[in-house]
Order: structure tokens, then C-alpha cells, then sequence
């Protein structure tokens, strides 16, 4: 299966993992495409802030606006979310890549929009997809995929060995294509 996610119960832990994965794959030579939130020492500016980097080397997208103290309203601004996943998909239809990993599987994907166009995109030419994915969104998943996706426990070594497996199983069907 070339769909696989990962979950993790400590918080910003799923983002540390997918960072450590995606920095061992592009050490090894494999082209990533996709989406991170940063992982940065310290935190980000604003509890409520948000960031994507778009994979392999930027830029960084603010996908949350800033609304004011004391505001209630929801501070994803919906463009920018947007924009940050067009370039990603421009960038994969333009350079290819070997791998996708995206941060999470989120309400916009659960809801039919966000990066479900880009997964669909990326499983279309063979490219494997790697998923951080939370306990609130599984069930969306588990429909959105319909049985051909794979959990992976979140650990470093079995992520980026099943990355690696992916990646190679891919060019090997590229070749006697």
C-alpha cells in the first residue's frame, strides 16, 4: 500500500516525526514533495499560530490570521491554506517527486478540500504518501482512503523504512513500465 499514516498522541510529536523522516529522505537522495508544519526549538510566535513549509525547501505559508485579543472565530484563513496547497501540487505535477509527506489529514481534507487533490494526484503516478493523522480525523480518513492505506507505529526507524521500501518499489514499477 502506497498510503500510509502515522499517528501520535503527544502533541507536535506526529510534526517532529514527519520532520525527522523528511530530513533522512532527502539526505538520501529521494525528491519530497508535501507539506510541514516547521519545527522550530522554542515554539512558534502565537499558540494559535500556524505555518506550513512546503517541501523540499520552502517557502513557509502563514495559514492563520490574526484576529484580534480576544476573538472566538475560527484564525485559519481559509486562502492561504489554499495557496499553500496549490504551490504544492503546482510544484508536484512540475518536478515530480519520489515521496509525499503531509503534516495531517485535517479538517479541509475530512470535509473533501484541502490536500485530498494532491494525494489523489500523487497515488495517481505511484508516488507514495506518507500522513500525520489525528484520533479526531480517522474516521474521514478511513472513508477518503476506502481500506488502501497502511498505520504505521510512530517510530523514526519503521517510517522511514517503509519510505524507502515505497520509494524503491515505485521506481522499480517505473522501470519495467
Amino acid at each position: 500500500m502506497t498510503l500510509a499514516s502515522v499517528t501520535s498522541p503527544e502533541r507536535g510529536a506526529t510534526d517532529r516525526l514527519l520532520d525527522a523522516v523528511v530530513t533522512r529522505a532527502i539526505a538520501a537522495g529521494f525528491r519530497v514533495a508535501g507539506a510541514l508544519r516547521p519545527v522550530a526549538p522554542g515554539g512558534g510566535n502565537g499558540h494559535c499560530d500556524a505555518d506550513l513549509r512546503l517541501l523540499p525547501d520552502g517557502p513557509v505559508v502563514r495559514i492563520t490570521q490574526d484576529l484580534g485579543a480576544g476573538s472566538t472565530a475560527c484564525r485559519m484563513d481559509a486562502g492561504a491554506f489554499e495557496e499553500a496547497v496549490g504551490l504544492a501540487t503546482a510544484r508536484l505535477a512540475a518536478e515530480g517527486a519520489d515521496l509525499v509527506v503531509l503534516n495531517k489529514f485535517g479538517l479541509g481534507e475530512a470535509e473533501g478540500r484541502g490536500f485530498r487533490a494532491l494525494i489523489a494526484e500523487a497515488l495517481g503516478r505511484g508516488v507514495p504518501v506518507l500522513i500525520g493523522l489525528s484520533e479526531t480525523h480517522r474516521a474521514a480518513f478511513e472513508r477518503f482512503s476506502e481500506g488502501m492505506s497502511i498505520a504505521l507505529p510512530p517510530d523514526e526507524t519503521a517510517i522511514f523504512d517503509w519510505c524507502q521500501a515505497m520509494v524503491h518499489a515505485a521506481a522499480e514499477r517505473a522501470e519495467t513500465a
